[in-house]
């Protein structure tokens, strides 16, 4: 009997540790389908039909490469990508790439009071109202530091984001479609480029492998629970760019017309996608569900991933309080910075007029991001790491092979649009 209830324990731990393992990959690639992914994609179903479905695809073994990356270091260094940053390459190097964090936050802010005041819009509510409340909301959560409990209410409300995946079944995309509209890319047109290079910006963000480097790092899972790690952060690449080829086909389907389509109108346009599978009503309630979960999630997240960042680049000691989701929120000093920015954030959405341009602007930053960051990344997965676990041979070559074409996306595309 003794043997049998031991043995009972001793399988109960394991499957504890395996789900332990679960989380900070699936987490960081779910908040990444917030207001800024969701309008973007919708946008190029809208204005270019399926022409830039592939692109979406394609990116889901860069996706799923880079931030098993960011999982490896975290797990087998076990230290945050700003710690190892500055410990390998020097602390102007950090310092670098922090700046970068800290202007894609701020994009990532931006975004979701987009979100907030096009959701506040389809019910009649002000910007001047909805704004503020949005912006309380964040800064509480941030000073109270119950990130854990309202992350992962936010995101099951952001789940309500799978509605796009039943339209887009229903559309039924003939695969000779999406073929066609491939092969008829108008590649040399710098509104098409644009518009990839926001794409490439709303799946690829710096505050994702600050945030998964950190999360895996701080919940000291085992090293052999690995493959657990990684079948988590590949289930969320593969979720994350499925919900976004499904917003894309959803919006070709209801908001195409024509052999160039349109541009959106308003963010809340979007949920007119959703319209003809759960009716008006139904479809309003759950795309604005399903934005405003996605959209707070993605801002605790980035939030989190900026006050981590902060904390290892300048070796700011770890509250007991917080475990392990200490960052800099107890700091009057950050909070104060963090204040500003998240009224700046929810200023300039106040103001703007077009914040459908807002938010693909903001993806086409990110993308300009994407090199620095994702350097420093491989290089330190090349040099940091035991040299069983280092990335390199045909693994790097991948890497690198990979990395560097989605950078020349964004790139190319974003300046394309100035020349």
């Amino acid at each position: 009997m003794d043997s049998e209830a031991g043995g009972a324990a001793a399988k109960r731990k394991t499957i504890f540790h395996h789900l332990a393992a679960w989380g900070p990959g699936l987490l960081v690639m779910l908040a990444d389908t917030d207001a800024g992914n969701v309008v973007t994609a919708a946008q190029a179903g809208a204005r270019w039909n399926f022409r830039l479905l592939p692109l979406i695809l394609a990116l889901i073994p860069a996706l799923y490469l880079v931030q098993e990356l960011a999982a490896r270091l975290g797990l087998f260094a076990g230290q945050g990508f700003g710690e190892m940053v500055r410990a390998r390459f020097g602390r102007k190097a950090a310092l670098l790439a922090l700046a970068g964090l800290a202007l894609a936050t701020f994009g990532t802010l931006v975004t979701e009071f987009t979100g907030v005041a096009g959701v506040g819009e389809l019910y009649g509510l002000p910007r001047d109202v909805s704004l503020p409340l949005a912006a309380f909301a964040l800064l509480a959560v941030a000073a109270t530091g119950s990130y854990r409990k309202v992350e992962q209410g936010a995101l099951s409300v952001g789940l309500f984001e799978c509605a796009f995946l039943i339209v887009a079944w229903k559309a039924r995309p003939h695969p000779m479609a999406v073929v066609h509209d491939f092969f008829h890319a108008p590649i040399g047109d710098p509104d098409f480029l644009f518009l990839a290079a926001a794409i490439v910006g709303s799946v690829f963000n710096p505050w994702m492998i600050y945030y998964q480097q950190a999360a895996t790092a701080r919940r000291k899972i085992a090293p052999e629970e690995f493959n657990s790690v990684r079948a988590d952060t590949a289930l969320g690449a593969i979720l994350t760019q499925a919900l976004t080829g499904a917003v894309l086909v959803a919006a070709a389907a209801a908001l195409y017309t024509g052999d160039r389509g349109r541009s959106l109108a308003s963010i809340g346009e979007v949920g007119e996608a959703l319209t003809g599978a759960l009716g008006r009503d139904n479809a309003l309630l759950v795309y604005s569900l399903g934005v405003l979960g996605a959209s707070f999630a993605a801002a605790i997240v980035a939030s989190l991933a900026l006050s981590w960042g902060v904390a290892e680049v300048f070796s700011v000691p770890n509250k007991e309080s917080h475990g392990a989701e200490a960052g800099l929120f107890d700091s009057r000093r950050f909070m104060a910075l963090y204040t500003v920015s998240v009224g700046a954030a929810a200023a300039l959405v106040g103001f703007a007029h077009d914040l459908v341009w807002v938010n693909i602007a903001t993806q086409v930053a990110n993308a300009l991001l994407f090199p620095l960051i994702v350097g420093l990344l491989i290089a330190l997965a090349a040099k940091a790491l035991a040299p069983p676990l280092r990335l390199r041979g045909p693994r790097l070559a991948i890497m690198i092979f990979f990395t560097a074409s989605v950078a020349a996306i964004g790139v190319v595309g974003a300046v394309a649009a100035f020349l």
